[in-house]
């Protein structure tokens, strides 16, 4: 290969890459509804469904949420955030029985839904989710990807459209698809059960028997009790009470929501443009990079291949130009963890903004301290206490304290 052929042949790619890094993203805000059922459900074809809280997906490892950009209190208050958000869209859609936010997976729903968020700021966000019914049969599991537009954070945008709206609205699609394969008797199925499941649950002495965990971790109903047995309906009434528990949990969430919403919002409004910013500098950084070390590698070969003092020349400037590019580099590099610097500090501006939160529960007010997390278990201790007084039942959590 002569030099001015390795030159040319070495150009090519340095142009692609140089070039290659430029490109454009249509970015749209997904208004669109997601689909409704074909015809009118009745309400014994209903299922109820439960959203758990996501896992925040927190790296234990500080020089991997530096790494990462991940603000803790702010990803765990996105782990509810995103919960009920989705929630209230998949309520809206009229497909579902209730809907509602439970702080863990639970019998008291037909269908759960479970999540962990793998990466979130003002410009992306990924979700796996998985759902599963009450017979233990699993539905999907999947990743949802979406980039924000930068008309998401305009004051117009109502508050009942998000950001990454398009996550939602696959979600809700793709649940209403999977039941709409269902058949009445895979409805009812899934109904009875979560109910057996439950009373099991409450009264394993009296429903033991009824329903059975099969090999493969499924569980079927084994046989029902009739209708006017009044253990059966002592555990629906149980069942109400822990509608009524998840159904005051979830006023903690629509709070939690309403008070975070302002914080959060302006965090990824914020973090939108230094996310954007940050990723270019990344990747001119990295074209400069390989750039200039492919500028160099042909400059040092057209020194060595030609003995013409035009080509010798050519090539120190290649070298040269190539040096150039690499320092440019840095250069950019530095930027770049200026910008991730600056994302670490929008979030710690949002967490303080979080927390803490005040609450109203029936005659008392309650104020919730610490993190987000510790906000949560202490309203869980609050409510269930307030749950089993209701019932004159004795609190599991004070056994075992006169041993």
């Amino acid at each position: 290969m002569t030099a001015a052929r390795g030159l040319a042949w070495l150009i090519v790619p340095l142009a692609l890459l140089t070039g290659g890094c430029v490109s454009q993203t249509t970015r749209i805000v997904d208004m669109t509804p997601p689909k409704q059922a074909d015809r009118y459900l009745e309400e014994n074809e209903l299922l109820d469904v439960g959203i758990s809280i996501f896992d925040p997906n927190v790296p234990d490892d500080y020089d991997e949420r530096i790494e990462q950009i991940v603000m803790p209190e702010v990803r765990r208050a996105e782990s509810q955030y995103v919960p009920y958000f989705a929630k209230n869209l998949l309520q809206s859609t009229g497909n579902w029985g209730a809907v509602r936010v439970i702080p863990r997976p639970t019998h008291a729903v037909d269908v759960v839904v479970s999540g962990r968020i793998l990466h979130s700021n003002g410009e992306s966000m990924g979700l796996e989710v998985t759902v599963f019914d009450a017979t233990g049969t699993e539905w999907f599991s999947r990743e949802y990807e979406a980039l924000a537009s930068k008309y998401a954070y305009e004051a117009s945008m109502p508050e009942s459209i998000d950001a990454f709206q398009a996550i939602y609205k696959n979600l809700a699609d793709d649940l209403l698809a999977y039941r709409e394969a269902l058949s009445p008797a895979d409805i009812q199925r899934i109904r009875t059960t979560a109910e057996m499941k439950f009373a099991r649950e409450f009264s394993q002495e009296a429903f033991a028997e009824h329903v059975r965990e099969t090999e493969a971790g499924d569980y079927e109903i084994a046989r029902l009790p009739s209708e006017d047995d009044p253990m059966l309906a002592r555990v629906r009434k149980v069942r109400e009470r822990e509608y009524l528990f998840i159904d005051t949990l979830d006023q903690y969430y629509s709070n939690f929501h309403r008070q975070m919403y302002p914080a959060y919002q302006d965090w990824r409004r914020a973090s939108y443009e230094q996310a954007i910013a940050y990723n270019e500098l990344r990747a001119q950084s990295r074209s400069r990079a390989i750039g200039g070390t492919i500028a160099i590698i042909g400059g040092v070969a057209s020194i060595y291949e030609s003995s013409d003092a035009y080509v010798d020349a050519s090539g120190v400037v290649g070298v040269i130009a190539g040096a150039s590019l690499i320092t440019s580099a840095v250069h950019k590099r530095h930027e770049a963890e200026q910008q991730a610097d600056r994302l670490r500090e929008v979030g710690s501006a949002a967490e303080a903004e979080l927390v803490p939160t005040t609450i109203e529960l029936e005659n008392q007010t309650v104020r919730l301290q610490g993190t987000v997390d510790q906000q949560y278990a202490e309203l869980r201790r609050v409510l269930k206490r307030a749950y089993f007084e209701d019932l004159g039942l004795p609190n599991p959590d004070d056994s075992g304290s006169n041993e």
